[in-house]
């Protein structure tokens, strides 16, 4: 490869943490004008190798080169004059600012010493048509959907000149429409000179849209190859360093009695309107009930409201027949529900806490983790050791900080702690959100135990192939309302995208028949 063609090449990178190789020796060249995959398991250092790129860290060893000429990233604000910028996987906005006073924050134009927002607000506007990234400039961040938020951090790197822009995990939030719509930016970006860099898992997605793919395992880069050349499954297997199976094996058996029963649940969202409109489903034992939707469709609702975290306005909450409707989330717990969260950072970690105190955030009040009141941290540093190792997470220490690890190892250890306890209900959301293959393989491997071991298993996911993969029967969730019921071997996704967008089974079927008439 020619040095002109690229514009950034990487050479022996390596980070150390203490003792630990975070990035050991790692070789990274980018192309002008390419959309390049970086591609590896959670805490393969991915991320820390970006971090470096735009200046958040600094190597231990190596060097940086941009356009041929070695440069210093000594900060941030260097990496933005460079033309690097960086979008997060956990979006960088502040929630009571509008959709300018975002992008402007930190690089304020002024006249005559004073902000110039109609200066700032007209290149924002030729920025969004320029590159196809519609916003309203003057909503406040916490009025708009996660995909308009993941817009305003893409149009806050281009008002900063940046030509080399850093996609972190961009599509582990986002709807199906929405990832379309993002792959579609990125070809535009593409076509204007931009060089892209994607860090993902999902293996389609870098199939649709990467040129070239450079594999990290364990800290180090095993190969740089041509997407066209290669199939998923041979970046799964390169990724993971073992054959990886895209299915789970699930033997049949006999669901058992309702353990989860919801009757015409109406559950309100934080603005007073209703989000879950009349609800009633059961869950089984001995079954996965999956609930499909688009994102906002009631199903962060209806999850809070069956485990404590949200008021039921009206309707009922049995678990094992016992009313837990509006009960204290400890007394939900202890009644025999796991509760993985969709927002890990939010209600399923303390983040200053240590990855053992995490682990233990269910139970610490239990023996052996307490007794008498008095926690044990020896029982409890080794009650974290016993599942690290059982779930894979993988950290340097059970006593590092819970926010020191990759947003995947954060879930295995929610996974963990939740899957570890001797419960009936399992209420799971967004399980692999932000996993590589060979951890969703795990996970879902684990759900099914839980299901063959009894457990009645209510699974709410935005991956349709993780719905229909998992799943016994799939509930479909619109505008709060259940409007069918499927089993994944009798319905397609495309039958799911039909009742997803609020059409009635029978109507769905019938398009579907009629479509197929066509042909």
């Amino acid at each position: 490869m020619e040095q002109e063609e690229l514009v950034i090449e990487m050479r022996d990178i390596t980070k150390e943490f203490g003792t630990f190789k975070a990035n050991d020796q790692i070789n990274l060249q980018i192309k002008k004008g390419e959309i390049h995959a970086l591609l590896g398991e959670n805490g393969a250092g991915k991320s820390t190798l970006m971090n470096i790129l735009s200046g958040l860290l600094q190597p231990t060893a190596g060097d940086i080169f941009m356009n041929g000429q070695k440069v210093e990233i000594s900060n941030p604000t260097v990496a933005n004059k460079l033309g690097i910028g960086m979008v997060h996987q956990h979006f960088m906005l502040v929630d009571a600012f509008n959709v300018i006073e975002n992008i402007i924050l930190g690089s304020e134009p002024t006249r005559g010493g004073v902000l110039n927002k109609e200066e700032a607000e007209k290149e924002i506007e030729e920025l969004s048509k320029r590159y196809g990234l519609e916003v309203n400039a003057h909503a406040k961040i916490s009025d708009i959907s996660v995909g308009m938020q993941q817009r305003v951090e893409i149009l806050k790197t281009l008002y900063r000149g940046a030509d080399i822009l850093i996609f972190d995990e961009p599509t582990a939030v986002l709807t199906p429409q929405e990832i379309d719509e993002l792959m579609e930016i990125m070809k535009g970006l593409i076509s204007e000179g931009k060089s892209i860099i994607l860090i993902t898992h999902k293996l389609n997605e870098i199939k649709k849209v990467a040129d070239r793919c450079t594999v990290i395992r364990r800290g180090k880069s095993i190969d740089t190859v041509k997407v066209e050349d290669v199939s998923s499954q041979e970046l799964a297997d390169m990724m993971v360093g073992r054959s990886v199976s895209f299915r789970t094996d699930k033997k049949s058996i006999v669901p058992q009695e309702a353990v989860l029963k919801v009757e015409n649940l109406i559950v309100k969202d934080s603005r007073g309107l209703e989000a879950v409109k009349n609800l009633s489903l059961e869950v089984h034992a001995g079954e996965v009930l999956g609930i499909a939707g688009i994102d906002g469709n009631g199903q962060t609702e209806l999850i809070q409201a069956l485990t404590g975290l949200r008021k039921v306005e009206s309707g009922k909450v049995f678990v094992k027949g016992e009313d837990v409707t509006n009960a204290h989330p400890r007394k939900i717990t202890e009644t025999g529900v796991s509760h993985v969260p969709e927002d890990r950072h939010k209600y399923g970690l303390v983040l200053e806490m240590s990855l053992a105190e995490n682990i233990a955030l269910q139970t610490y009040y239990q023996k052996p983790l307490s007794n008498r009141g008095i926690l044990s941290y020896r029982e409890i540093n080794r009650h974290a050791r016993d599942l690290i190792e059982e779930f894979d997470v993988r950290t340097t220490s059970e006593l590092v900080p819970a926010k020191s690890l990759s947003g995947g190892n954060q879930q295995k250890a929610i996974i963990a702690r939740e899957l570890n306890r001797d419960t009936d209900v399992v209420i799971v959301a967004q399980p692999t959100r932000g996993l590589d293959v060979g951890a969703i393989e795990y996970i879902h491997k684990r759900l099914i135990e839980a299901r063959d071991h009894f457990k009645a298993v209510l699974l709410v996911s935005f991956e349709l192939d993780e719905i229909m993969n998992v799943s016994d029967r799939i509930a479909v969730i619109h505008q709060g309302q259940i409007v069918g019921v499927v089993r994944p071997e009798e319905t397609s996704e495309r039958e799911l995208g039909l009742l997803m967008v609020g059409s009635s089974l029978a109507e769905a079927q019938a398009e579907l028949k009629q479509k197929e008439g066509a042909l």
